[in-house]
């Protein structure tokens, strides 16, 4: 397998590794599957939680080019803007995809490949990729907190006319700017935000639809987070559970690479 073209690899591949990007995705990343549940990564020594500790685990759906649905299960470990660590397992408890972040750099392992990504700051993924797009890695985990737009966005005096798809719904709709001078869309109902829009890469228009708001250990999240690119579904999360300020174990923060994995993204 050569090491520095991605491109080379399987479409069964590239759509799981879209999938560990895309399944927090920001666009700025009780189950109903039969699946085993993910399990944290185990060790003898357990460490105290940080006051601001997360673990959240949720089922995610992966509509492919075909329109076949993929489901698996997932974890995510998370110290905000620190370190996260994510786990998808497939059929059978079978590991799919770990991903391993900290201010020191990050990596990827995908086991039943033998392959592995690596790279350093916030941006998670290939640059510059259409078929692996890096995303923040910061407001990926802060959908599990709740927070659904970006951080420090300032409101235009736009009008914005609801989509086609929200016509039957009572909602307010936004305009509005990130810091960085990226334009974005969102809609609210009452009190929840319930839409969210902007161009991604390629300039497709990327939708994020949030619905079955509920309270999960002090955290008011959408259960339920349904992507979509240019009108079409690729992906679903169910959130089953969030868990706040509970230990981890020093294995969640060490991912090992074996020396048989082959790089990408070189």
């Amino acid at each position: 397998m050569p090491q520095s073209i991605p491109f080379q690899m399987g479409l069964k591949f590239r759509m799981l590794l879209l999938a560990v990007f895309a399944c927090l995705l920001m666009v700025l990343s009780g189950c109903t599957g039969g699946q085993k549940p993910v399990v944290e990564p185990t060790t003898a020594v357990v460490v105290e939680a940080p006051q601001d500790s997360l673990r959240a685990k949720f089922l995610l759906t992966i509509t492919d080019e075909d329109g076949k649905p993929q489901e698996l299960d997932a974890v995510l470990f998370s110290v905000p803007k620190k370190r996260y660590r994510m786990e998808l397992t497939g059929p059978m408890g079978i590991g799919v995809a770990s991903m391993l972040w900290q201010e020191e750099g990050w990596v990827m392992t995908f086991p039943t490949e033998k392959m592995y990504m690596k790279g350093a700051g916030y941006m998670v993924g290939l640059l510059g990729n259409t078929s692996l797009p890096s995303v923040h890695i910061h407001q990926v985990a802060a959908l599990f907190e709740g927070k659904l737009l970006p951080e420090n966005y300032e409101l235009l005096d736009t009008a914005v006319s609801v989509p086609e798809c929200l016509k039957d719904e009572k909602v307010q709709m936004f305009a509005a700017q990130e810091k960085g001078g990226n334009r974005f869309f969102f809609a609210k109902k009452d009190s929840n935000v319930v839409w969210f829009s902007r161009k991604g890469m390629g300039g497709k228009e990327e939708n994020l639809f949030f619905s079955n708001f509920k309270t999960f250990d002090e955290f008011y999240v959408p259960s339920s987070i349904v992507f979509e690119r240019d009108g079409v579904r690729y992906l679903e999360i169910k959130i089953r559970k969030i868990a706040r300020n509970k230990p981890f174990s020093m294995g969640t923060w060490r991912l090992n690479v074996p020396r048989s994995f082959n790089q990408v993204g070189l």
